[in-house]
């Protein structure tokens, strides 16, 4: 067994693309790898793919409309089979969408590590300007043949590629493979304190610094953030991030 494929034992790297980012949306598309499977394949949602999902994968509607139910899927029943199995970990990047998606679709997902957040918890310098994939993909300079953006399988195999890096670079702290995993478990199951706006007036600046120089935007922004989470939509980083720095 090569140390790659002791790395990635257990772990089902999964991405999904769906008909739009509400609560109530879709998966059209699953891609998988776990250890030497992979499963890409398209399913009819039930429900029309938004053109904003059209516009950032290529498929409409007619793509999938012909399509397999994916809970009447044989790969459902295989994902299903190994998300039941304790020893296995999901691994994905902005994990709480993917596993509402997989929600949507009454698959459970016991233990999970979201590479997203790992990569937040180990910028300490701020040197990443977003964490999105695709933006890692290219700042990190991770070397991924063929993997399409926005195409299911192909961020899956860039989500590899990310897992891998931040995995030796978490192996210099920790002296084994469990200990790494359970701390990547850890980071992805607690709130990230988020360093540097990445949107608004405040672009660029960390918000250490727009906490000393502007704390009533920080006020306004975290009021903005309750008044989400009372509808639903839930940002607990940017929640717990407010409430450290306005303490």
């Amino acid at each position: 067994m090569t140390k790659k494929d002791n790395i990635f034992k257990n772990l089902i790297f999964l991405d999904t693309e769906t008909t739009g980012v509400e609560k109530d949306d879709r998966l059209f598309q699953l891609a998988y790898v776990f250890e030497d499977k992979k499963v890409d394949e398209l399913f009819n949602p039930q429900k029309d793919i938004c053109i904003e999902a059209s516009e950032t994968t290529g498929y409409v509607t007619k793509d999938v409309k012909g399509k397999e139910v994916f809970e009447n899927s044989k790969a459902y029943q295989e994902l299903q089979k190994l998300l039941e199995n304790r020893e296995n970990i999901l691994v994905a990047h902005n994990a709480k969408f993917d596993i509402r998606m997989l929600e949507n679709e009454n698959l459970k997902v016991p233990r999970f590590i979201d590479t997203l957040k790992v990569a937040q918890k180990l910028d300490t310098a701020c040197f990443f300007g977003a964490y999105r994939l695709q933006y890692l993909r290219y700042a990190m300079e991770l070397e991924v043949e063929n993997a399409q953006a926005h195409d299911a399988l192909g961020d899956v195999l860039v989500l590899q590629e990310l897992f891998q890096r931040l995995y030796l670079k978490m192996e210099k702290q920790f002296q084994n493979r469990e200990a790494i995993l359970e701390e990547m478990i850890k980071i992805s199951s607690e709130p990230v304190l988020i360093k540097k706006f990445v949107f608004g007036k405040y672009k660029g600046l960390t918000v250490e610094d727009v906490a000393k120089q502007d704390q009533g935007y920080l006020e306004w922004l975290l009021n903005e953030k309750e008044k989400q989470k009372a509808e639903g939509d839930v940002d607990e980083d940017w929640i717990y991030t407010l409430n450290y720095y306005l303490k």
